[in-house]
């Protein structure tokens, strides 16, 4: 397959054309949904007044765009992103496509430390997202202390994953049921994964955090490449295979867990975005920049559908992404079933 090197100074990286037309073209699905959510609303906005709004002018519609959809917007490529790339790593480490963070209960943990935030202390954001990174980081380590004993690259992490992911379940149910009815309301409400109502001030701190994470992962990523082609070959090349598996697993924790801590546990865009982006790209293993697409195409595209589906009425995004997810896991467990 033909590929291109592309360089910058002292810096080279080899790609392959097959995936510079994806990423070209997913960059426009991308554009293309984006403007759909700008112009969609209980005014619809034709895209000359959004391109107006986006410009600075526009008049009320363009405060409308700018302050009230262009968050929604961003915060879907942005937190759909993240959430594609952080189902790549579980995914590159498992070496399963089921090693999703909603699946092994990474999810899970993050929403017990957010509800933890919520029910005992104040539930600021700071608090939020100190409380998701923790209780996401707390599940993880418990998934990888269980599966101690057999091999953590397979079937075996991601039952055990699926055993953590229930008792926290029963867990998060618990806790709702214990905490004041106003505050389990809002509970429930919010782990349905929502993008409703976010603002600029929602976001900034989020995006700071994403982008410093995917920023450290882009150094991490020739490594883990080699790692992908097997522990033994990884080693011969100098890569740290315990140190880097450490390093990107804090990584991918920690985008969950800030995707969580604003929009709560959105399902299924981590389990199908990494695969759907390898099958695209045509690449062998779980390949990063296409799971980060792919995730938010995905976002975008499941929030729209919840803004259309009982409109005027929005329904949170992570109702429509389960049920696309719960169609895509099916056929993965099908077509699992058939390969073993």
């Amino acid at each position: 397959m033909t590929a291109v090197v592309l360089r910058r100074g002292v810096f080279s990286v080899r790609v392959k054309h097959r995936t510079l037309v994806l990423v070209g073209v997913m960059a426009l699905v991308i554009a293309g949904v984006g403007l759909l959510g700008l112009s969609y609303g209980p005014t619809w906005a034709s895209p000359a007044k959004v391109f107006a709004a986006l410009t600075g002018s526009g008049g009320g519609s363009g405060v409308v765009i700018r302050e009230w959809r262009l968050p929604r917007v961003l915060a879907g490529l942005v937190f759909g992103a993240a959430l594609g790339v952080a189902g790549a790593i579980f995914q590159n480490i498992t070496r399963n496509p089921m090693g999703s963070p909603d699946i092994i209960g990474l999810d899970a943990g993050a929403y017990t430390g957010a509800l933890v935030a919520i029910t005992v202390l104040s539930g600021t954001s700071a608090q939020l997202t100190t409380g998701s990174v923790v209780g996401g980081v707390l599940a993880a380590a418990a998934v990888y202390l269980l599966s101690l004993g057999g091999s953590q690259s397979g079937l075996r992490l991601v039952v055990i994953g699926i055993a953590v992911n229930a008792i926290l379940t029963a867990v998060n149910s618990w806790i709702v049921l214990r905490a004041e009815l106003e505050i389990a309301i809002a509970a429930v409400g919010w782990s349905a994964g929502s993008l409703n109502g976010v603002d600029w001030e929602d976001l900034r701190i989020p995006f700071a955090v994403i982008t410093v994470l995917l920023a450290v992962l882009a150094t991490r990523a020739p490594a883990l490449h080699q790692s992908a082609l097997g522990t033994a070959v990884a080693v011969t090349t100098g890569v740290r295979v315990e140190r880097l598996r450490l390093q990107l697993v804090l990584i991918g924790v920690g985008c969950t867990a800030t995707v969580t801590a604003v929009a709560g546990p959105i399902a299924f865009i981590a389990l199908a975005a990494p695969q759907i982006g390898r099958r695209l790209a045509g690449a062998p293993g779980v390949p990063l920049l296409p799971a980060a697409l792919v995730g938010a195409v995905l976002l975008q595209g499941a929030d729209l559908v919840a803004q259309l589906l009982l409109a005027p009425v929005s329904l949170p995004v992570g109702v429509v992404s389960t049920a696309i997810g719960g169609c895509y896991l099916i056929w993965l467990l099908a077509k699992e079933v058939r390969r073993s």
